[in-house]
């Protein structure tokens, strides 16, 4: 009978054991995400200014064009570096610099990839880089604003406009680094840059597509 009984105890208590084992770190692992969590709410006036540097891990450019009005051609670069200069209470003051690396470029198809960074195309041997350098604040509504600034490709610079929209902002425990997101579009004509073969068939407005997260430079 005691032996019955001890076993019951023993059975009773290896449960509540691993209950309480789960609830404890469940517990713990919310605590982590949300200390790990920034802010999505946070209003634009509470994004800390300063000088910021991009999270490379987290950050894609799109390009998209007509195709014989069939399709939207998509493609990307994978090798983009941007820094930033942030005064939330002042976007006016704020400045971006990017630098693309053309060589970069992804269409998921390597043959046309080689094809396009070629002297027909970007000629990325004598051209190797693309820039853009926002140079005046147009206008802003709420989270959303835009810039005028210098795109720079193939050796000619043109003005473009970039309409940005901030998501949110805050200190992220597992960089250790207060973070700022944002999404970003833009449109030019590649003929500008001469880059306008086989128009009209293929499109000349290319629109371009971003979403970054960028890091404090500390």
């Amino acid at each position: 009978m005691n032996y019955l009984f001890n076993t019951m105890l023993v059975r009773l208590f290896s449960k509540y054991w691993r209950v309480s084992v789960i609830l404890v770190c469940s517990a713990l692992l919310l605590s982590c995400e949300r200390l790990a969590s920034p802010n999505f709410e946070a209003e634009l006036v509470e994004a800390s200014p300063g000088q910021y540097i991009l999270d490379k891990d987290h950050g894609m450019l799109l390009f998209k064009l007509n195709h014989y009005s069939f399709s939207t051609y998509i493609g990307s670069f994978n090798d983009i570096n941007a820094s930033l200069d942030w005064d939330p209470e002042n976007i006016g003051n704020s400045s971006l610099e990017v630098v693309i690396n053309t060589a970069s470029i992804d269409v998921n198809n390597p043959e046309f990839e080689e094809e396009l960074r070629g002297s027909n195309w970007f000629d990325v041997e004598n051209y190797p880089q693309a820039t853009f350098r926002t140079t005046s604040f147009l206008e802003s509504e709420g989270n959303t604003f835009k810039f005028e600034g210098d795109l720079t490709l193939m050796g000619i610079t043109a003005p473009v406009t970039l309409s940005a929209n901030f998501n949110g902002s805050g200190f992220v425990l597992l960089t250790r680094s207060n973070t700022i997101g944002f999404s970003a579009s833009a449109i030019f004509q590649r003929s500008v840059f001469g880059l306008g073969r086989f128009r009209p068939m293929v499109g000349d407005d290319i629109e371009l597509e971003i979403s970054v997260e960028f890091q404090e430079n500390s």
